[in-house]
């Protein structure tokens, strides 16, 4: 019968452990001992030498020695009392002989200053340095157990549930190393002690060192039966390193051998399942894992292969313990919310579902299909090309631009005055017409003076002679005309009336319909007369018609201004003090006092958890860094790019200012808040952690993105039904910003990648601050929601109550994927959501943006299908999995 040290509980030898505590049992023919795995023999209790220092002796005043527990090469260790403590240390000497010597007494206090940085349960804490009699000890924790080279000499392998459960402490006090950048180097069962308790603890940090301080000589310092390929080799030495001496020192757990034949050997391990035929399958792999020669393909930290073992989630300990758990350890979590076989097919056949539907339902969801939307832009610049020479001015162009736009004030006068058939009739004949096309050309490059913005009719100011701009609505018909005249006249050309009949034919109207009258604007140009004419637009129904005015002028007999205008068009050029109630002016200053304190605290909490490395920053400056790249990106697809020095000085700079604003911006935000969420709801990032960590085939990851994609489809859906609900325009109507061709759209996914990375994070951290202070999800999701009710209902617009169900819908929808995947499928489904805003649909593909179309629902069918794949991880899909939950 063996005796158990803890708990003294008699165990039949053969067990090895206590059945009643765990801990390692000692067979009646062993004396007890205490054993620290320091290179040194172990003495036997029956034998004790004194040593240099008897029992009951008391160095430096403090430690009363109660034994000699070991000596070798490395000098001695003994067993004392801390008198001044209380408690028990072991005391390691430097051998007398070389005592003075300078390189080991280096090495002493290396070996303090570096293993002090460690505090864990599962790592031997040192705890000073001290010399007596002109010879230098070290303090540090005693631990009364068995080493476990000892333990797997003496019982051949250990139990394959405590092997598990011994390799996971283990991993838990290097990943705790690993977190403070302290590289072991000399991880061996001889250093990994096991006491009493069957508490596992990781010993000796001789030769320890700091991440990426070690060259020369000192790259190759171990032992060779348990150093890595590139340790051996003397090229580096990086936590992966430790995780290959990990992945040896497991081998021998389980199987009793280690997995070369030569120490120095490193090509293919023994298996370990001929070794041992009851070991689990995941161990084994996991072992292999960590044997590979190539650093790379290893697992990244000891949390993975604590992970990876048999019934392990390093999260749940964590959590359960109260601490706040480490980005890699949420990223190493078990696979919460992955997605079966069957799930993946359903989001798959959602998604193509979805999408068709997107396209069947956009005659009634997309103004460029309620409204006449013939001419693609180079059809209209073309147009308004033709029209600038034919009303005389003939001298070709240096520089040109063209885009978009929606009348602001048409929609605002048509919401507030007009019944929803009328707006609708109206809408369906293009007249008056809700979208215009701009188009600007200069003698000059049209450099832009705010360099933040593209060109516009303001921007560059239309000061320059030669100068022209002109407005046609989608179906080619003039709206505006303007120029700048020459500013000197070589000679006078005869005055006489322009042909503004040509310019009517051009605006689509017949002149005789309209009465002369006295002009009310003055263009911002020179001229000689100045006309205006008044009529009204085609009647949409019988009781209503609207208004039309034409103002006009001309300069030495050729149109220099020419302008169709409504009861809504208001006049560029005047102020308006707009009457601001107590609550706007209210919602104002709450913006002007709340945001900067809100960036200041940001930027406090983000100083305070950097210096106390409590942040991500690697993965905080990897997203940075994305949105960086991803602004940059999109200014050169979609800003107007001319060969002049203001591109660089101007444009250029300002695009890389904002970038790097944003990017600051993300960062302060992610490293501010991330913890709190690690902390208190680590659940939400786990495939979030993955991605940035670089993960992409990850099959969880796949899986939400997957999610994500489905949720984003769904939105567009709502929208469209929405839209349908709400005709008269209760949603703002959009122009989606990719319809000038592929280079718009590129850019267009790039800025939508930006906004939904923006968004997201916004409404996540909300969320959470909100379900911080409620302590229950359900409860604040019910109240998130119902604010987005009410906001909805109070806009102003038709069917409130519609509105203000879809808005709840929508939110609720985004919730429950929050709350049921994280943070990762909610960002993907804003991306996503945004097709709608981004690109136009339309089921008629023989309409000259069908293309864009095209692009846009092949960029999510191959997102979808990628990540559908990445999601079943090498599951069968019909086979087997299928039916399977």
């Amino acid at each position: 019968m063996a005796r158990c040290r803890s708990c003294s509980a008699e165990n039949p030898e053969r067990n090895h452990f206590c059945g009643v505590c765990g801990a390692p049992l000692v067979s009646a023919s062993q004396a007890p001992t205490a054993t620290m795995p320091l290179l040194i023999t172990l003495v036997p209790s029956s034998s004790l030498d004194e040593g240099r220092f008897p029992p009951g002796v008391v160095l430096a005043n403090r430690y009363r020695i109660i034994g000699l527990l070991g000596q070798g090469g490395m000098g001695e260790v003994y067993r004392a009392n801390d008198l001044k403590l209380g408690q028990p240390v072991a005391l390691k000497f430097l051998p007398a002989a070389t005592a003075k010597n300078q390189q080991l007494l280096a090495r002493f206090h290396a070996e303090v200053r570096i293993a002090r940085q460690v505090s864990h349960p599962n790592v031997c804490r040192v705890y000073d340095i001290g010399e007596v009699d002109g010879s230098t000890f070290l303090s540090m924790e005693y631990v009364d157990g068995e080493d476990l080279r000892s333990l797997l000499r003496r019982i051949g392998r250990l139990p394959g549930d405590k092997a598990v459960e011994i390799a996971r402490k283990l991993c838990a006090g290097l990943a705790a190393s690993h977190d403070k950048g302290v590289l072991h180097r000399d991880l061996k069962p001889a250093n990994v002690m096991i006491d009493g308790r069957g508490q596992v603890l990781i010993t000796d940090f001789g030769l320890a060192a700091m991440a990426g301080q070690l060259d020369g000589a000192r790259l190759s310092e171990g032992t060779p039966a348990y150093m890595a390929p590139e340790q051996l080799a003397g090229k580096e030495v990086s936590v992966r390193s430790d995780i290959y001496a990990l992945g040896l020192v497991l081998h021998e757990m389980f199987t009793g051998k280690q997995p070369f034949k030569n120490g120095s050997e490193r090509t293919t391990p023994t298996a370990v399942i001929s070794l041992a035929t009851d070991i689990d399958p995941l161990v084994e792999r996991v072992i292999l894992r960590c044997l590979e020669v190539n650093p790379r393909n290893r697992p990244a930290s000891a949390l993975a292969v604590a992970a990876a073992l048999p019934g392990g989630d390093p999260l749940a300990a964590a959590l359960a313990a109260g601490d706040t758990p480490t980005p890699e350890m949420v990223a190493a979590s078990e696979d919460t919310g992955a997605l079966s076989v069957r799930a993946a097919v359903v989001c798959l056949a959602l998604i193509i579902g979805g999408l068709a539907g997107v396209v069947a339902i956009s005659p009634w969801t997309t103004i460029m299909r309620v409204t006449p939307f013939p001419n693609s832009p180079e059809v209209l610049a073309e147009k308004a090309r033709d029209l600038t020479v034919q009303f005389g001015y003939t001298e070709p162009p240096a520089d040109s631009h063209y885009n978009f736009f929606i009348d602001t004030d048409y929609l605002q006068y048509a919401q507030r005055e007009l019944k929803p058939e009328e707006y609708l009739a109206l809408l369906a004949k293009g007249q008056p017409p809700l979208i215009g096309f701009l188009y600007r050309q200069s003698p000059q490059y049209l450099a832009t003076l705010n360099a933040d913005t593209d060109v516009s009719a303001t921007d560059p100011p239309p000061v320059l002679s030669g100068m022209v701009e002109v407005r046609l609505d989608p179906p080619g018909r003039l709206i505006y005309f303007a120029t700048v005249p020459p500013q000197l006249e070589s000679e006078k050309p005869a005055a006489h009336a322009p042909d503004w009949d040509a310019l009517f034919a051009a605006a689509g109207l017949d002149k005789s319909r309209f009465k002369e009258t006295e002009p009310e604007r003055l263009p911002l140009v020179n001229f000689n007369t100045r006309t205006a004419w008044v009529g009204s637009y085609e009647a949409a129904t019988p009781a209503r018609s609207l208004p039309m005015r034409v103002e006009a002028a001309e300069w030495r007999g050729r149109p220099v201004y020419f302008q169709i205008l409504g009861p809504w068009t208001r006049p560029d050029r005047i102020q308006r003090r707009v009457q601001e109630t107590v609550g706007q002016r209210a919602v104002q200053w709450f913006w002007v006092i709340v945001l900067p304190a809100v960036c200041l605290a940001a930027a406090l909490l983000a100083w305070r958890n950097y210096n106390r490395k409590r942040g991500d920053p690697r993965r905080a400056s990897r997203l940075a860094a994305f949105a960086f790249g991803c602004h940059l990106a999109g200014w050169f697809f979609t800003a107007h790019h001319v060969p002049a020095t203001e591109e660089f000085f101007g444009s250029f700079f300002s695009a890389l200012s904002k970038a790097l604003f944003w990017a600051v911006a993300l960062w302060v935000l992610y490293v501010a808040l991330e913890p709190y969420v690690r902390r208190r709801w680590p659940q939400s990032l786990i495939s979030w952690n993955r991605l940035l960590g670089g993960q992409v085939t990850d099959p969880l990851v796949g899986g939400h993105l997957l999610a994500g994609t489905t949720l984003g489809v769904g939105y567009i859906l709502f929208f469209g039904a929405e839209a349908i609900a709400l005709p008269t325009g209760g949603v703002a109507v959009n122009l989606p910003t990719a319809v000038l061709g592929t280079r718009s759209a590129l850019g267009a996914w790039l800025g939508a990648i930006n906004r939904s990375i923006a968004l997201a994070l916004l409404f996540f951290f909300l969320f959470f601050l909100l379900r911080s202070v409620l302590r229950r999800s359900w409860l604040a999701a019910a109240c998130f929601i119902a604010f987005a009710a009410v906001s909805a209902f109070i806009q102003p617009g038709s069917r409130p109550l519609v509105f203000a169900a879809f808005a709840a819908l929508q939110i609720g929808s985004v919730l429950c994927v929050l709350i049921r995947w994280g943070v990762l499928p909610m960002t993907l489904g804003i991306f996503v959501g945004l097709v709608p805003y981004v690109f136009p649909m339309t089921s008629d593909f023989s309409a000259w943006y069908a293309s864009v179309t095209i692009f846009a629902l092949a960029t999510v069918l191959v997102l979808a299908a990628w990540s559908f794949r990445i999601a079943l991880g090498g599951r069968k899909l019909w086979r087997e999995g299928f039916l399977d939950d």
